[in-house]
């Protein structure tokens, strides 16, 4: 099917954007999810001026299904971009930011007087579910951050993933923004300046223990590259100066996860959300955690400071007021 019959204002409404100065994360994400429907109209050979409330029904059912990775599974360039956490299977929240992306393209059209064939409203985003949110017991924690050391036979490789755990769950900070640090970030002082999501800047701080194995890390280290963590695979010869991948990360944190036996999923937002489970349990304010996380809302941050099963058994047992016999 020819540029014409998809989504012909894609790379105006991208450009719209940069100019609008979006994030490069919000950018990367529009473009992938526009780039997913354009695969959905090219694959059931759909015009985008012909589509209708029943088209989205379908695309709903393309996303929920896992057909997208069928029709994706020998481009494993795509793949990575699109939902490689959960191949074959889009949470509810995935796919609506993927139909939000949609829509929003939608009102780009409508604002610049372009035609469009359904309006964004007629794009319904589905039921969520909802469930409670989950974070490995801090033991586990401690077992998944110490597990690189202990098990990687690459002396390098288990120093680089043991700090690279502990740094994210010392700071808190998202996978993207670890990926992002160089070397000249890291000081004695364990204080990191940070861009966040929206180029929101913020600091975070490291443990002593953090800045601890990441020193050691870096000893072992005998490239001029900038970049706080590498890939070893070229590196070594001086053939690429490429970051680590968010992709690497995510993958090492499954596997050891199933090796250790923690059941309870677990990534690296796990980490994320587990510094702010464990603050908040520990008496933290939430303002404060807020500030910590880079969140513009405290209700945002009230997600990732529910208290845990165990904190709130432990809650019910001292507070009630008719707890004893």
């Amino acid at each position: 099917m020819e540029k014409k019959d998809l989504l012909s204002e894609k790379d105006n409404f991208i450009l719209n954007l940069l100019n609008n100065n979006y994030s490069k994360e919000t950018i990367y994400n529009y473009t992938r999810d526009l780039s997913l429907f354009e695969t959905f109209l090219s694959f059931n050979n759909f015009r985008f001026k012909d589509i209708d409330k029943k088209t989205i029904v379908l695309f709903k059912d393309f996303l929920r299904s896992g057909k997208y990775f069928e029709i994706l599974k020998d481009d494993r360039s795509k793949l990575h971009n699109f939902a490689k956490d959960d191949v074959g299977k889009l949470s509810s929240r995935s796919i609506n930011r993927i139909l939000s992306s949609l829509r929003s393209y939608l009102k780009y059209l409508i604002e610049f007087d372009i035609k469009t064939p359904i309006t964004p409203e007629m794009v319904k985003l589905i039921k969520t579910e909802r469930k409670e949110s989950q974070v490995a017991e801090m033991s586990e924690l401690i077992r998944l951050i110490e597990f690189p050391s202990l098990y990687e036979k690459d002396k390098i490789v288990g120093a680089r993933n043991r700090a690279i755990l502990e740094l994210l769950f010392s700071t808190g900070m998202r996978i993207s923004e670890l990926v992002s640090l160089n070397r000249e970030h890291i000081n004695d002082e364990g204080k990191i300046y940070v861009m966040g999501k929206g180029k929101k800047q913020r600091f975070v701080y490291l443990t002593s223990r953090a800045i601890k194995y990441i020193f050691e890390y870096l000893s072992l280290r005998n490239d001029e590259y900038p970049s706080l963590f590498a890939p070893l695979r070229g590196g070594r010869n001086g053939h690429t100066n490429q970051r680590i991948s968010t992709n690497y990360i995510q993958d090492r944190i499954s596997f050891y996860r199933k090796k250790i036996g923690i059941v309870v999923p677990t990534s690296a937002h796990s980490l994320r959300h587990g510094f702010a489970t464990y603050l908040a349990e520990e008496g933290a304010n939430p303002a404060a955690i807020q500030i910590l996380l880079g969140h513009e809302s405290l209700q945002t941050t009230n997600k990732y400071v529910h208290a845990s099963d165990k904190y709130a058994e432990e809650t019910h047992r001292k507070f009630h007021p008719l707890q004893s016999v």
